[in-house]
């Protein structure tokens, strides 16, 4: 039997792993002292553990455990001693904190960040988009929101409040609530640098805050909550061909509220818009008066984007059964389906091949532990020459197919 063209010394798992800087990771750990108490099960052990949970959609514990016991020969690869006990790995995500993942997150996303796009798509100025999603929960950990069944019985809910950069298509500030809790605490959160957009809908209704946006001099464009009272100051007449293009009216208007501390008063601008396909009006909220209507419309259509991250978070990988049954066991598993999809959205951006981020996703699931030279595969999947495979990925000064400076010896 001929040896395949695409075989590698490195199972695809530790490819994707050599992303990552290992000493980095050690280092978070050793300062937050998030590896007290723990022998062998450190965090850096616990991350390879539960990414080949998320990248193999394994839905239970045992089921993580008994695949990683099986390829133990191969477990030396990861830079980790032994497949974790299934009581091991239950602590570690009840007690670890789930911070160290979100510390990990942000330092890869930092990292990585000089290879992703240039983020520049407004007038020269960055573009941002705010929302939430809900992921239910198999029993009442934190608040769901709506009624109660029936029975009396009901599931609980965290709600994934995120800040994604628009030309990236990655998240830059995650947080987790309740899923009862209100959209607004988020956007108190938000600090940009001035002249960037921000986009987001009518759930983050909040005077103060488009106020506070308004003075640091970051423009956002949202919805106009039906029954909101205001002031109509002037109206710009509409451009022919915007008005073909369905835009309605081009207003400025004054929006006024009275909170328990101070009375706003909010100069803003409102642009009607009529959507031809749903046949639908919209009225769109902005603080910024240079644009054309018809942008400040173009711009709200954008704010699909993050529905469709949520979308290809979501069906890629498990995040509808956990690992454990408290707060921060299913924190740690959101994270670290994060992680998951920033490697893997940093493999498919360096392929000269184009391939759809969920076929991507189940090449590598189906042959996460095979020693298959990922890049020149997915480079050359129907390559039938027996040539040898020199090409390595490359990221951030990282080599994909060779060793790991910090991992162990690999011929």
């Amino acid at each position: 039997m001929s040896k395949s063209i695409f075989f590698t010394g490195q199972p695809i798992l530790n490819q994707l792993l050599n992303l990552i800087d290992r000493s980095k990771v050690k280092a978070l750990a050793r300062t937050g002292k998030y590896d007290h108490y723990y022998k062998h099960f450190d965090t850096y052990t616990h991350l390879v553990t539960m990414l080949y949970c998320t990248l193999n959609k394994c839905t239970s514990s045992r089921e993580v455990v008994s695949g990683m016991k099986a390829c133990s020969h191969k477990l030396r690869h990861l830079g980790i001693l032994k497949a974790p006990g299934k009581s091991t790995l239950c602590d570690g995500n009840k007690n670890r904190s789930s911070d160290i993942f979100e510390e990990i997150y942000s330092f890869l996303h930092l990292a990585h960040s000089k290879l992703l796009p240039d983020s520049r798509a407004v007038n020269n100025q960055k573009l941002f988009i705010a929302d939430s999603s809900t992921i239910t929960l198999f029993q009442e950990i934190l608040g769901a929101a709506g009624r109660s069944r029936l029975n009396g019985k009901r599931k609980g809910g965290i709600k994934v409040h995120t800040l994604i950069n628009a030309e990236q298509d990655l998240p830059v500030k995650i947080n987790f609530t309740a899923a009862n809790a209100n959209d607004m605490s988020f956007l108190k959160e938000i600090n940009l640098d001035p002249g960037s957009f921000i986009v987001f809908d009518k759930g983050y209704v909040d005077y103060e805050q488009y106020q506070r946006l308004s003075t640091q001099n970051v423009f956002f464009v949202t919805r106009q909550r039906k029954g909101a009272r205001y002031i109509e100051e002037s109206s710009s007449p509409v451009p022919e061909k915007s008005r073909e293009l369905g835009v309605l009216n081009d207003r400025i208007i004054v929006l006024g509220t009275r909170t328990h501390a101070k009375k706003i008063k909010l100069k803003a601008r409102m642009v009607t818009f009529f959507d031809k396909q749903k046949e639908r009006t919209f009225e769109f909220l902005t603080n910024n008066f240079e644009l054309p209507a018809i942008q400040i419309a173009d711009l709200y259509k954008k704010r699909w984007q993050i529905e469709v991250l949520f979308k290809r978070i979501k069906q890629n990988f498990p995040l509808k059964y956990f690992l454990g049954d408290n707060e921060n066991a299913i924190k740690i598993q959101i994270w670290c389906a994060f992680i998951a999809d920033l490697l893997l959205k940093m493999l498919q951006m360096q392929l000269k091949k184009k391939w759809a981020f969920s076929n991507l996703s189940s090449i590598i699931r189906l042959h996460l532990m095979s020693y298959i030279n990922l890049f020149a595969f997915l480079n050359n999947p129907d390559k039938l020459s027996s040539a040898r495979i020199t090409n390595q990925l490359v990221i951030g000064g990282l080599d994909i197919g060779s060793r790991n400076k910090n991992g162990p010896a690999i011929s």
